[in-house]
Formats: C-alpha cells, sequence, structure tokens
C-alpha cells in the first residue's frame, strides 16, 4: 500500500534474545548487505498482522516463538535514493514509512528457519550488539535504524542501563561519503 505521499505501508522487525543481542540477516544475492527483518502491509491488514506474516516469512518464527516487547509509536519514514525510485510504476514509491516492532525470542534459537519460504530473504544471520546495526545497514535506512533503536530501547534495557553508542555512531551525517572520481586521461604538459 502507498499512501498519497508515495510512501510505502512497512513493518520492521528487531528481534532480541535473552542477552539482548539483536538478530541481523544477511540478504540474499548482496556481497555485503545486512539488515532486520522488514516488508509491506497488504492491503486490509494490521501492522502487527504483517509483522507476525514477516516474521514467518523471512526467520521462521511464529506468535508462538517471541514476545512483542513494544513498537515505535508513529511511522518512521525513509526516502529511496533517486536512482532506486521505478519511474514506471503508479503510485510512484519513494520510500518506506514503517512502525518498527521490538520483539523477544522465547523459543530456542534453533527455531529460527531462514528457509521456511521458497524465497528466502537471507541466507544467514547472527546476533549483534545492540547499536551495530545503525553502522552495518545500508546508508539510506541509518537514520529510521537510529530512531527505531533510540525510541525503543529503554523496552529492551528496563531496569538497567542503556549501552552507550560507539562514537561511530554517534556522528550527525548518515549519508556515504561522496566517492572521488578521477579522470583517465592524463592532461598532456605543452613544452
Amino acid at each position: 500500500m502507498i499512501d498519497n505521499d508515495g510512501y510505502r505501508s512497512n513493518v520492521g522487525i528487531i528481534l532480541c534474545n535473552r542477552d539482548k543481542k539483536l538478530f541481523w540477516g544477511h540478504r540474499i544475492g548482496h556481497l555485503d548487505s545486512w539488515q532486520f527483518p522488514q516488508g509491506g502491509i497488504d492491503e486490509g491488514e494490521s501492522p502487527e498482522e504483517a509483522m507476525f506474516r514477516e516474521l514467518k516469512e523471512e526467520v521462521g518464527l511464529s506468535s508462538d516463538d517471541v514476545k512483542i516487547l513494544g513498537k515505535t509509536k508513529s511511522w518512521l519514514r525513509y526516502r529511496l535514493p533517486q536512482r532506486l525510485i521505478r519511474r514506471n510504476n503508479t503510485p510512484r514509491c519513494i520510500g518506506q514509512k514503517q512502525i518498527w516492532f521490538l520483539l523477544e525470542l522465547t523459543s530456542d534459537e534453533d527455531a529460527i528457519n531462514l528457509e521456511c519460504f521458497d524465497t528466502p530473504e537471507f541466507d544467514h544471520w547472527k546476533w549483534v550488539e545492540y547499536w551495530k546495526p545503525i553502522d552495518d545497514v545500508i546508508y539510506f535506512k541509518r537514520k529510521v535504524y537510529n530512531r527505531a533503536l533510540v525510541e525503543l530501547a529503554p523496552l529492551l534495557f528496563k531496569g538497567t542501563a542503556i549501552p552507550d553508542k560507539p562514537l561511530y555512531e554517534k556522528r550527525v551525517d548518515f549519508r556515504p561519503k561522496p566517492k572521488v572520481r578521477r579522470s583517465l586521461y592524463r592532461m598532456k604538459s605543452r613544452s
């Protein structure tokens, strides 16, 4: 579902274990692309229903395997880079608006099954420290990841101190550094 502003309704899933480490999935077909499970909300589906459907499709877990610790209060949005916007699609999608859920795995981690469906999203996964995904996710999703993790941290770290963000995650500018283009041809000097 794409809204009038061009944002596709979506859910994001932050799955943690009892040690407060986060599930971090490696996307199939991408050399070094890691992300949280996420996916679109179908028409007539609530964000929670979409979250459980995506959890099953991408991670192989059901509602019996997790406990919902909370969700973001409102939609968090990110824009796609211009090169990723499909110009021929109507309506045109310029980005995603997401409700983020924080889940705790209550089953054994052997319940995680990345091959639950014919077209898996991830080919492998690992547990990572709480703030690590902000630095590892593709640049245009970093602000949304930061906002979701900041908002949901108090729900996970109740009664304990929220870990400090490492310095590299405190930066304000989340865009990639521009690449320096070098000329393929050298200027011939005149003598």
